[in-house]
This record gives C-alpha cells, structure tokens and sequence, in this order.
C-alpha cells in the first residue's frame, strides 16, 4: 500500500468512527458498484448516506473539502442513483467528510446534489 493509500484509509477510519459517534448506523466500507465505488455508506434515520472522504496530508493545494471536482461529483450522483435503484423506498444522500492535516473534521451534509 502506498502512502496515498494509507492515508486514505486512515481517513475513512477516522471519518467512520465520527459519524458512529454522530448516531449514523455503519453499513459497508469500499462498496463497488457497476458505476463506481462508495468510500462509506450509512443509513441515517431513513436514509442512506453516501459518504465521501477526503483526506489531505498539506494544505498545499488547497483543503480537503475543496478536492470534490466536477467529475467526482458528477460521480457521486451517478453512485447515488445507482443505490436508489437498488433501494427505491430509500432516500438516499451524498455526505462528504474531509479532514485537513491537523485532523480537523469537517462533516458536509448533503454535500453534493444533481443541478
């Protein structure tokens, strides 16, 4: 595993132990999909949440938060439709976690939406 590996998982451990901590109910971890893979996925209250994490090491070209593209989130969503396919009596939400160097954790909810 290299070092971006590495420290995408440790952020995916770091934002899965946050958001059980927030009351979300942990179901799967790295799931493929035909379009795509989930990096976490949780069912909050009635819905299922699609959480993106993003984790920098340096903030020398720019946030964590600010590493959602155009194309990632054009992915997000397909990911989502995706999932409601599969669930249609489920709403379904896209979440991004970031987290900075520092281990700040920022919780985006409902982060990425179709325009």
């Amino acid at each position: 595993m290299d070092n971006r590996q590495a420290l995408g998982r440790y952020g995916e451990n770091l934002a899965l132990e946050y958001l059980e901590k927030k009351g979300y109910k942990f179901v799967g971890k790295n799931i493929k999909l035909f379009c795509g893979e989930i990096d976490l996925l949780f069912c909050n209250q009635d819905a299922l949440v699609i959480v993106e994490v993003k984790t920098k090491s340096d903030e020398s070209f720019g946030r964590a938060a600010d590493m959602i593209t155009l194309k990632k989130r054009r992915k997000l969503i397909q990911l989502a439709k995706a999932l409601w396919q599969k669930y249609p009596k489920k709403t379904v939400r896209i979440d991004v976690v970031a987290i900075d160097n520092s281990n700040k954790i920022d919780h985006l909810e409902s982060a990425v939406q179709e325009s």
